[in-house]
Parts: C-alpha cells; sequence; structure tokens
C-alpha cells in the first residue's frame, strides 16, 4: 500500500535526478530546462520527495547558497497528481528548517505567491520576463564597446559580481565558462564596467547575469549578445529599470510575465540594484 503523501521522506537529490525533475517541469506546463536543472544541482541543494506511484519525483525544490548572508530558494513544483494536498507547504516548511537563520529570497509566480506570504516571505520588488527575436528596430547599438569575455576576465568578473549583489557568488560565475554559449564584457581604462551570458535553454538564449554601470552599457551587452545568436532572446529585467525595458520591447522582445521577488528574514536583497539588470537564473516557484 503507498506510503501516505504526509508521512512521504524527503531527501537530497543529485545529479542522477536530473531528467526526474526536468519531468516534473513537463508535467507542470514548464520547459525541461534540463541545462539550467544541471545547473542547480550542482551549484545547489535539491530537495526531492518520491513519488508514491514509483514513477519520479512528487514534488522538488532547489536552494543555492550565497553564505550565511543569504540563500535562493527555485523550483519549488508538485506534480499535478499531488497538486493542492499541502506537499508544496510541507517542502517550504523543510527548506526553511534547513535554512536555520540564513535570509532568503525567491521569485514568486502569482500561483505561488499566497503560499509564501502565509510562510512570512515578504514581496520587495518585481521582474519582467520578456521574450523573442531581436530584430534591431532603431538604434541596437551604442557607444559602448563590448568584447568576448577571456580566462584573464575571470576574477575581475567574480569581483564586479561580487559588488554589486553584495554577496560571494564565486561558485556560480566560476561554472559561467561551461554553462553560458557567449559571456561578454564592457571596459573603460581597463577597469570592467559591465559583463552578461547568455545560456542555452530550449530554442532561445537566455541573457543572465547582466550586471553594467548604466543602461547604455546594457543595451550594448545586450545587442552584442543578439548578434552572436540566431536563437530568440529571453531575460527577466527588474522592472525599476523601465529604460532598459521600453528599450529591449523596441527590439522586438515582449512581455511573458511579472514574477514577485520576495524575501524572508530580511529587509531587502544585499547589493546595488541600479547596476544589476537581470540574474543568472531565475528558478520560479
Amino acid at each position: 500500500m503507498p506510503t501516505p503523501l504526509p508521512e512521504l521522506p524527503i531527501r537530497r537529490l543529485t545529479m542522477g535526478d536530473l531528467v526526474s525533475c526536468a519531468d516534473l517541469s513537463e508535467n507542470r506546463g514548464w520547459p525541461r530546462e534540463e541545462h539550467k536543472w544541471g545547473l542547480l544541482l550542482a551549484a545547489g541543494t535539491g530537495y526531492g520527495i518520491d513519488d508514491p506511484s514509483g514513477k519520479g519525483l512528487a514534488s522538488v525544490c532547489v536552494i543555492t547558497s550565497y553564505g550565511p548572508r543569504l540563500a535562493a530558494i527555485g523550483m519549488v513544483l508538485v506534480a499535478e497528481a499531488h497538486a493542492r494536498r499541502g506537499i508544496g507547504r510541507r517542502m517550504m516548511r523543510h527548506v526553511l528548517e534547513q535554512a536555520g537563520d540564513t535570509p532568503l529570497t525567491l521569485h514568486a509566480t502569482p500561483a505561488g505567491r499566497p503560499l509564501y506570504e502565509e510562510l512570512g516571505f515578504t514581496a520587495v520588488g518585481s521582474a519582467e520576463m520578456v521574450m523573442g527575436p531581436f530584430r534591431s528596430h532603431g538604434p541596437a547599438t551604442t557607444a559602448v564597446a563590448t568584447r568576448p569575455a577571456t580566462a584573464e576576465d575571470l576574477p575581475a568578473i567574480v569581483r564586479l559580481d561580487n559588488e554589486v549583489f553584495g554577496l560571494d557568488r564565486t561558485h556560480m560565475i566560476t561554472r559561467l565558462p561551461a554553462f553560458a554559449d557567449q559571456i561578454r564584457v564592457a571596459e573603460e581604462k581597463g577597469a570592467l564596467t559591465g559583463y552578461a551570458a547568455a545560456w542555452p535553454n530550449m530554442d532561445t538564449h537566455v541573457i543572465g547575469p547582466l550586471i553594467a554601470r548604466d543602461t547604455e552599457t546594457a543595451q550594448a551587452l545586450i545587442a552584442s549578445l543578439a548578434a552572436g545568436t540566431d536563437r530568440p532572446l529571453r531575460t527577466d529585467i527588474d522592472v525599476r529599470h523601465q529604460s532598459l525595458l521600453t528599450w529591449v520591447k523596441g527590439q522586438g522582445l515582449e512581455t511573458v510575465a511579472f514574477n514577485t521577488v520576495m524575501t524572508y528574514a530580511i529587509d531587502d536583497l544585499p547589493g546595488d540594484w541600479a547596476r544589476r539588470f537581470a540574474p543568472l537564473s531565475v528558478a520560479l516557484g
């Protein structure tokens, strides 16, 4: 007789669970995103509940630690057959317990937000997902020059990323060269003023991270990445960057969704939001 859902054990996921995680994404109408799952399972800690049927997973969640000051929760999923039976709440309570005193953040879909609010998360911002072919309507280039990043740029990229995000993300950023198809940098007088990566996700290239001194630099980085791919682009931009959002829509991208940035046990995210245009990976919940 199958074990009742409330009694099913929560276990740590491994890279061997990647296909099952992608299957669960597909089950809930999300893209499979196996490439992103590979990064999250390698760089973060995944938790899962095996489906009582013996096939696949009933629920998953991934938490990516950035040290004692913050951890990011993502990919909170429950199989359709077990939805609305408290399994997602149980998984989140387990993650909160595992996090201890570490503040948390996540990007919530409209469907997930009520649960997170119930658990004590607070809305601190919003991100707009845009997607589509980059068609270069109007001025697609700026006076800001960019170039492909080299191995020698990695220490400076890590320093800039840590400064702008206010956290040590070295374990994520050092995975970028293997994860992304393109990484480009902008610099002035030998100092990096921005960097951005484009990584493959299904039939698109996702732009992120996107860190830039100003909007013009962000535009130059996006345009240069777009020139290096025939795929549609997708990115998640902080809604406070309205000038950049207006510009990318002028180049052919369209709004796909809005997601709420939420935090737990911290009033706001650390770092400099004015230079933080898009994250590495938005793992929705």
